[in-house]
């Protein structure tokens, strides 16, 4: 083993901490990884078998060892860990800038789930408790939470949805996405995305209220404070 890295005491974990580190670098080939890490053949072909298994390998077109996908899900989460303490005060902030009630939406399998509301005391009926979950196929969050999707997983988030492929085509140019209505009657949403370091979208950020106060247009009023916002969150997450 290389000298340089960290010994955990169990050999399994310590070849296997060895092969992610030598994939992080870059796809790899079963002959690569024997020389960078200094482990048997065998061993290495094993171990990388089960790992890719597991989905903490994966293979490129040319049959070279990559990092899994199950590595990209599980920095997703860590990242998701910190998105309430860093939007808080921005969120605050966004809802007396606008006036506007402010949300952080994270997608959980089907649902979006709001995990941080801040909002507008002039407009109660729009309150939305923490813990609230809604349907995928409505509103612009989900949009936004959708939008830049694997074809797999836009396609099947499209079944039965109020929004198009068309739309969402339209929500990843401009950036944002707006809904009328379908968060309930009368009311106007507007979302951005909030992404994490490799620009995978970790959640929604969104601005909700009357039309009467949004107008048909909400977009051209507030898309610039509301993706000020989502950058001001990713400042503050962990890189």
């Amino acid at each position: 083993m290389n000298g340089t890295d960290r010994s955990s005491g169990v050999g399994v974990l310590d070849k296997t901490s060895l092969l992610l580190g030598a994939v992080e670098a870059g796809p790899a080939s079963l002959s690569a990884l024997v020389a960078i890490t200094g482990i048997s053949r065998p061993t290495v072909h094993r171990l990388a078998i089960a790992m890719e298994r597991l989905g903490l390998l994966a293979r490129d077109t040319a049959g070279r060892f990559t990092l899994g996908p199950r590595l990209a899900r599980l920095s997703v989460e860590a990242r998701q860990n910190h998105l309430v303490p860093a939007a808080d005060p921005v969120l605050s902030r966004l809802r007396d800038l606008t006036g506007l009630s402010a949300r952080l939406y994270l997608r959980r399998g089907t649902k979006r789930v709001c995990v941080l509301s801040v909002d507008s005391p002039a407009e109660p009926a729009d309150a939305v408790p923490v813990g609230s979950a809604f349907s995928l196929r409505t509103g612009s969050s989900s949009q936004v939470l959708l939008a830049w999707e694997e074809p797999d997983r836009l396609y099947e988030g499209l079944q039965g949805a109020r929004f198009s492929a068309g739309m969402l085509s339209c929500v990843r140019r401009q950036g944002w996405a707006q809904s009328f209505g379908e968060d309930g009657p009368g009311i106007v949403s507007l979302s951005a995305p909030v992404r994490g370091a490799d620009s995978r979208v970790l959640a929604a950020v969104a601005l909700s209220g009357p039309v009467t106060r949004l107008s048909s247009r909400p977009g051209r009023r507030y898309a610039g404070e509301l993706i000020e916002a989502a950058s001001r969150i990713e400042a503050g997450l962990p890189r």
